[in-house]
């Protein structure tokens, strides 16, 4: 079989340090954010002779209200707010969801502990009978610390992420100032905070875990790595949370402060006038930033612990060799230092001069990063894995050679830039798609809609062929292995997709600041070309997560199939058939809950800023202030409440299925709900992306063909912000949280395997 190039001890150093590098990178990229005051400079005069040419800049840019303490003050303000907003909404959530935690943790170890009857024998191993492997209590003891570990790291992600978006939104709006290259660069650094922090906690507490588990399992692999798959169903769990709470809370506001600000009372969007302004703004960092950083953690956690299960079971747990049984861990690694490289090339190597330098620069990280990173991948194969070796591939073991996994995950990565850019074809406004969508506003509402829904359906098509070529090439080389490899290629750049993604929220909630602070409009301009480019590679990023939660689902529903005993699953036999049906209805009962929850909340929103605007004296002149906490409360109270069925529906259907019907109608509903859940997750994301680009492409007036339809306020305008109004709930509530459904269901299922394969299929059992 050979050896490896890197030693087991190198491994052991390698992976820490490469994770240490990665937080390291992200304090000081938050350093550098920090040096930028939200205080008025009192003494701007002796503050700035030290560093020359500071107070001339001061004097060019006396226009533009550099100076004016008022603009500052305000800013500070406003940001004060919704730092406030967003964590006390996300503190009353995590008390909620903290509950579940210890609720599903019990249940965890009773059901896993109940296998063989609490007992604390050693047991023969499943996968090789001959050797005896530890308790199946210790199983249940380990996964349930490892399920309370991703949990919180999961929780951290999103809260860590949630405090610097609302700690660089006032300085990116104070930054653009002085021009829009420097408002971009406040902005990108301060996502590549959260990008490298997420991806380098999630690397580091897992290998933590592996070492800290090992020195009571020893050589026990088998049993080590089927604990190690709890850290997966913790972080997807909280992810659940919190990416369908905050998504219901932030759409909630944005459909209210949208419907009765700019259609009924024909004010700018961000309008201090508005009552649910703060709440809107608030709602972009609970849900794009804390939602969207769990959720990506959660991937990222469970592509690491399916490719472990499954690599336990092959020669590299059975020879017990380290390093290669270490080579998703590597692969991560390697994919800090490159994103760290990536990185600089946006924010020192370049300098963006004008608008439409932006989306080029945040498009150029991503080929940057997945270039550079094929050539890391290429590294970590030939010293990390040996030259031929085996994987386990349902019963029997496949032989491999190292430059066919180094090919699965090469197709993972580039399979995630294809579906990438063909987001982006269709949810930006520089292409002919919603340019399309924008022209059918001209008859209104109506027609708007209908374009934008058949754009999203036409969006799936690339895509699936993306993730159906990689999941072939994938399994061909290397079995259900090749396919958790290429998952976990697909998010190896995790630290730059975050970066651009988090960078969106950022640069609109900076916009925001700088309307409600009352800055000039060519501010406003610059902040409003930050946000369109945002809103694209926000799309991208759902893009990405979609892609990597169907790559991951399959490769857990492997490691789910081996791990519960099935040779086949035959589509054939009714169990399986009935279990498909439903598990392929799942995705549009669950979508058809957020949404609905989102219709309900956003109707409290609408009736309440209705009636300040009707009972408030002044408040249109501007002369009094509306009740903005009123509003925060609203979305805060009805998005805890309706976040509690849809999480219930993802997290009981396993555990009711697989008690109560089997393994074989399980893995019938897993199979389904993968299948109609990822065409729904690209079709949402893609409709409201396009929607919404839609609109501001009719608001900026940037060619012939817009300045057409718009101004701010013509019909054709109005009936784009409804088709960008009914997209809210489709692209930032019900799409994003589709692929975690997808993703939890399998990894909740492949938790509780041992206990279904030994007393599922009650009801069965009875007839």
């Amino acid at each position: 079989m050979g050896s490896t190039v890197l030693s087991d001890l190198a491994t052991e150093i390698v992976v820490p340090v490469c994770a240490v590098i990665g937080i390291v990178f992200s304090l000081i990229q938050w350093f550098l954010v920090s040096r930028i005051k939200v205080s008025p400079d009192r003494h701007s005069s002796s503050s700035n002779n030290g560093k020359g040419a500071g107070y001339g800049d001061y004097l060019i840019e006396e226009e533009e209200g550099l100076n004016d303490h008022n603009v500052v003050v305000k800013c500070a303000e406003i940001q004060n707010a919704i730092s406030e907003g967003a964590t006390s909404f996300l503190f009353t959530e995590y008390q909620y969801v903290g509950v579940f935690m210890v609720a599903f943790a019990i249940l965890i170890f009773l059901f896993l502990g109940s296998v063989k009857g609490f007992s604390t024998k050693s047991q023969a191993c499943t996968y090789n009978p001959q050797e005896m492997c530890k308790p199946a209590l210790a199983t249940a003891i380990f996964s349930t610390v490892s399920f309370t570990l991703g949990a919180v790291t999961s929780v951290v992600s999103g809260f860590l992420g949630m405090k610097i978006a609302t700690y660089a939104n006032a300085r990116t709006t104070l930054e653009a100032r002085k021009g829009v290259g420097k408002a971009f660069i406040v902005a990108f650094r301060s996502g590549a905070v959260m990008g490298f922090m997420l991806a380098a906690n999630g690397l580091l507490v897992l290998y933590i875990a592996i070492n800290l588990f090992k020195l009571y399992y020893g050589d026990d692999w088998e049993g080590l790595f089927e604990a190690i798959t709890g850290y997966g169903l913790g972080g997807s769990s909280m992810a659940l949370f919190g990416r369908v709470g905050g998504g219901i809370y932030t759409k909630a506001a944005d459909v209210g402060a949208d419907l009765v600000g700019k259609v009924e009372r024909n004010i700018p969007e961000d309008d201090p006038r508005n009552p649910a302004v703060i709440a809107d703004n608030v709602g972009d960092n609970v849900g794009d930033i804390a939602g969207m950083g769990s959720d990506l953690f959660g991937s990222y956690a469970e592509s690491s612990c399916a490719a472990l299960v499954v690599a336990s079971i092959s020669s590299f747990g059975i020879n017990h060799d380290f390093t290669a049984m270490c080579y998703p861990l590597l692969v991560s690694s390697m994919g800090i230092l490159v994103c760290l490289i990536t990185t600089l090339f946006a924010t020192d190597f370049f300098e963006i001069k004008a608008v439409k330098e932006i989306e080029p620069a945040l498009k150029k990280q991503l080929i940057i990063s997945t270039v550079l990173m094929t050539v890391g991948v290429a590294i970590v194969s030939w010293i990390a894995l040996p030259s031929s070796f085996t994987i386990f591939n349902f019963g029997s073991q496949k032989v491999v050679k190292n430059w066919q996994l180094f090919l699965c995950v090469g197709v993972g990565l580039w399979a995630g830039l294809i579906i990438g850019f063909v987001t982006e074809y269709y949810t930006s406004n520089a292409y002919s798609p919603v340019q399309d969508v924008a022209d059918s506003c001209r008859t209104g509402a109506a027609t708007n809609v209908i374009f934008g829904l058949a754009l999203g359906y036409k969006s799936v098509i690339i895509p699936i062929f993306a993730i159906a070529v990689s999941i072939f090439v994938s399994f061909s080389f290397a079995a259900m292995y090749g396919i958790a490899v290429a998952a976990l290629g697909m998010l190896s750049t995790i630290a730059t997709g975050l970066a651009i993604d988090a960078y969106g929220p950022i640069s609109d909630n900076a916009g925001g600041i700088a309307e409600m602070a009352g800055m000039s409009h060519r501010i406003r301009e610059r902040t409003d070309a930050l946000d369109a480019a945002g809103n694209t590679t926000a799309a991208i990023g759902k893009g990405f997560a979609i892609g990597s939660a169907a790559l991951v689902s399959l490769a857990l529903f492997g490691a789910f199939v081996s791990r519960a005993s099935i040779s086949t699953v035959d589509v054939l036999t009714p169990k399986v058939f009935i279990g498909l049906l439903v598990g392929a209805m799942l995705p549009y009962w669950f979508s058809a809950m957020t949404m609905k929850s989102v219709g309900s909340a956003a109707l409290k929103m609408v009736e309440e800023v209705r009636r300040q605007f009707n009972t408030i004296p002044g408040l249109m002149e501007g002369l009094a202030k509306p009740d903005y906490a009123t509003c925060v409360k609203i979305s805060t109270d009805a998005s805890i409440k309706e976040m509690i069925p849809p999480g219930a529906l993802v997290m009981l259907t396993p555990l009711i299925v697989g008690t109560f019907f089997g393994v074989e109608t399980l893995s019938g509903v897993l199979a389904g709900s993968l299948v109609s859940g990822v065409q729904i997750a690209i079709s949402a994301s893609n409709t409201g992306g396009a929607w919404d680009n839609a609109k501001k492409y009719i608001e900026a007036g940037a060619s012939e063909h817009a300045r057409t339809l718009g101004p701010k306020g013509s019909d054709p305008h109005k009936a784009a912000v409804i088709g960008d109004t009914i997209g809210d709930p489709l692209k930032d509530t019900s799409g994003p949280s589709l692929n975690i459904l997808i993703k939890l269901m399998a990894v909740e299922s492949l938790v509780f395997a041992p206990f279904f394969a030994t007393h599922g299929g009650l009801l069965f059992k009875i007839f």
